[in-house]
C-alpha cells in the first residue's frame, strides 16, 4: 500500500487496483504546491469524512474528470449528487462498504459537518472517521476531524488498525498532546501520520507537540506534502 500526504487532511492511497483520495482539499489549500492533475490522476474512489469545505475540497471536479466514486455519509453524497455527480455510494456510522480492493468502515468522530450555501450553513450529516481495510496491506484509520473519545477503544477492538492518520492542529480538532494521548490510550498502531496542521494561521504550524508527546512509540512519520510512504 502506498500513502501520499497531499496536505491538510488529504491523502492519496494506492492499494491493488484502487486509487483512493481522502478529503481532497487541494487547490484551495494555500500550502498545496503539487500538480493537481498528477496527484488526482487515476482516482477510482473519493472518501469524505464530513461536509466542511476544507474536506470536500475539489471532490466534484475530480469526480467529473476521473469518474471516481464518491463515498461518504448520506447527506454529503446527496449534496455531491446535486452538483452533477451520479456515481455516489452513501453509508453512515457503523456501516461497511465493500469496494473491490478494499473495504471502508465508518466510525464516529466528534466534530461538526456543514457547508455554506447562500450565506447560510447547510447541515451535511454527522462527521465520521474512516477505516480502510485493503485486501493487501495494513488496515488504516483516518480519524477525520475529531477530539479524543473513549469509544476509540471499540474502534481498536473491532478493526485493529495498524496505521493511524491523526489530526493534531488544535482549535478545530485535537491538539498534539491530546492526540498523542488518544494514540497511547486506545490504539496499537505500528505507525502514525499527523495531519490537519499548518494549513492556516489558526492551526498549529507543525506536529512537534504531537511527536514529542508520543515519545517514539509508536513511530511518527511526518512526510512532506507529496512524499510517498509505503507499507
Amino acid at each position: 500500500m502506498k500513502l501520499v500526504w497531499l496536505g491538510h487532511s488529504a491523502f492519496r492511497i494506492e492499494t491493488g487496483g484502487a486509487v483512493i483520495l481522502v478529503d481532497p482539499f487541494l487547490r484551495g489549500n494555500p500550502k498545496f504546491n503539487l500538480d493537481f492533475g498528477t496527484v488526482t490522476a487515476g482516482a477510482t474512489h473519493i472518501l469524505l469524512t464530513h461536509g466542511h469545505d476544507d474536506h470536500i475540497g475539489d471532490t466534484v471536479a475530480i469526480a467529473k474528470a476521473t469518474g471516481a466514486e464518491v463515498i461518504s455519509n448520506f447527506e454529503v453524497c446527496m449534496y455531491i449528487a446535486g452538483q452533477g455527480i451520479g456515481k455516489i455510494n452513501p453509508g453512515n456510522t457503523g456501516g461497511t462498504i465493500a469496494c473491490g480492493d478494499f473495504n471502508v468502515s465508518f466510525t464516529q468522530a466528534l466534530h461538526s459537518s456543514a457547508t455554506i450555501v447562500d450565506g447560510k450553513p447547510l447541515y451535511l450529516g454527522n462527521p465520521m472517521g474512516l477505516v480502510v481495510a485493503p485486501r493487501q496491506g495494513p488496515v488504516l484509520y483516518h480519524m477525520g476531524d475529531t477530539d479524543i473519545f473513549s469509544d476509540m477503544a471499540l474502534i481498536e477492538e473491532l478493526h485493529r488498525p495498524k496505521i493511524g492518520l491523526v489530526p493534531v492542529g488544535d482549535r478545530f480538532t485535537m491538539g498534539g498532546r491530546t492526540a498523542a494521548e488518544a494514540v497511547h490510550r486506545y490504539f496499537h498502531f505500528e505507525a502514525v501520520v499527523p495531519c490537519h496542521y499548518g494549513t492556516f494561521d489558526l492551526l498549529a504550524q507543525d506536529p512537534s507537540a504531537f511527536v514529542a508527546a508520543l515519545g517514539g512509540k509508536p513511530q511518527a512519520l511526518v512526510p512532506r506534502i507529496g512524499e510517498a510512504l509505503t507499507f
